[in-house]
């Protein structure tokens, strides 16, 4: 990760397992902002992402006293967030009854363009909003990972679940598919929810 360093990390993980709640209070800082817009994005919905990341900081509360000592607590944070993720997707899924979703549809419910699309100022930031939206959420995921949160790939790899290889060659696509997209401009549309659903 990015902001924090290995010392800083393995003091606040042993304080974090001591039960020192100002440690929790640090933790918080550090990663709130940063969860909320990496779920946010990654589930296109504010109000799911709010639930996520309050069921992220509640499992870093349940679990905290057994935290490994030299556990990183980006990474761990960040895979806790995607996993719940895609419980939510799936649980979804099978409300709804479309198992399309979990490979990679938009969540059912979606419509209308996203809060960042609504608010962007900068014309190429709605672009690439809207060309990172477009994408199929395993490559939406990497980008976010290592493009916005700063986690080195072999630590992306983990939080995905996959091998650094095969999160290497995700990147490579996810990266050469904004690409295209974002040559494209203005014929990016995010898709309604008529669309999506059969």
């Amino acid at each position: 990760m990015t902001d924090v360093d290995p010392h800083s990390n393995r003091d606040l993980v042993a304080r974090l397992r001591a039960g020192d709640l100002a440690a929790f209070d640090d933790v918080h800082r550090q990663f709130h902002g940063r969860l909320y817009g990496f779920l946010a994005r990654l589930a296109r919905s504010r109000d799911v992402a709010e639930d996520l990341l309050e069921e992220t900081w509640l499992r870093l509360v349940a679990h905290a006293r057994q935290l490994s000592p030299d556990t990183q607590l980006g990474p761990w944070l960040f895979t806790v967030a995607r996993n719940l993720h895609v419980s939510y997707r799936r649980s979804r899924a099978l409300e709804m009854g479309h198992l399309d979703d979990v490979l990679g549809l938009w969540p059912a419910g979606v419509s209308g363009p996203s809060p960042f699309e609504a608010t962007a100022a900068n014309e190429m930031e709605r672009k690439l909003e809207a060309a990172l939206a477009s994408l199929p959420a395993t490559y939406r995921e990497v980008l976010l990972l290592v493009g916005v949160e700063g986690l080195q790939p072999i630590e992306a790899a983990a939080v995905c679940g996959i091998s650094p290889e095969s999160l290497r060659q995700r990147l490579h696509r996810a990266r050469s598919l904004l690409s295209r997209r974002m040559e494209r401009g203005n014929e990016i549309r995010l898709p309604a929810a008529s669309e999506v659903l059969p």
